[in-house]
Parts: C-alpha cells; sequence; structure tokens
C-alpha cells in the first residue's frame, strides 16, 4: 500500500477510524480483536446502526505511531469478513 498518509499527517497522532460492516455482533469484537494485535489499547467503539438494520457503522480512535501502522490497520481491517469498508 502506498499512500501519503505521511504528508498528510504528523505522526504519532490519534485517528479515528470508520468501520462499516454487517450487522454481527461479533463485528466489534473482531475489529477489537485485530486492532489489539496491531496496536494494543483500550477500545470502546461507537456502533450505530443503519437505517434499515442491515449494516453497523463502528467509529474507533486509535493511537497511530507511523505511516506503516496506519496501513496495516486499513489492511488488516478490511480482511475480516463482516467487514465492508474501512474509512
Amino acid at each position: 500500500m502506498d499512500t501519503k498518509f505521511d504528508e498528510l499527517l504528523e505522526f504519532p497522532t490519534n485517528q479515528t477510524f470508520k468501520i462499516m460492516g454487517v450487522a454481527d455482533d461479533a463485528l466489534p469484537e473482531q475489529v477489537i480483536s485485530r486492532l489489539q494485535q496491531i496496536v494494543p489499547g483500550d477500545y470502546s467503539p461507537t456502533i450505530k446502526p443503519s437505517s434499515k438494520g442491515t449494516y453497523n457503522s463502528l467509529s474507533i480512535c486509535v493511537h497511530v505511531s507511523s505511516k506503516e501502522q496506519m496501513e496495516t490497520i486499513y489492511t488488516e481491517l478490511s480482511k475480516l469478513e463482516l467487514v465492508k469498508v474501512v474509512l
């Protein structure tokens, strides 16, 4: 992944990630578990259901220390089966 995060952000920084995924009770658990592997921390995501209840949107603030770490977060969260989009 060749991003310009290092040109746009000053590291370390707190970054809020928005994750859209299937409305499943396992979604927040899977996302937090994967984040714990990359950046251990105490995460409390904000969860908002879609209007039809098919999808959930999670907002999670993560303390990111480098461009590479941010790219890893996007890549690893996108690999989760319940996740549809990571912003």
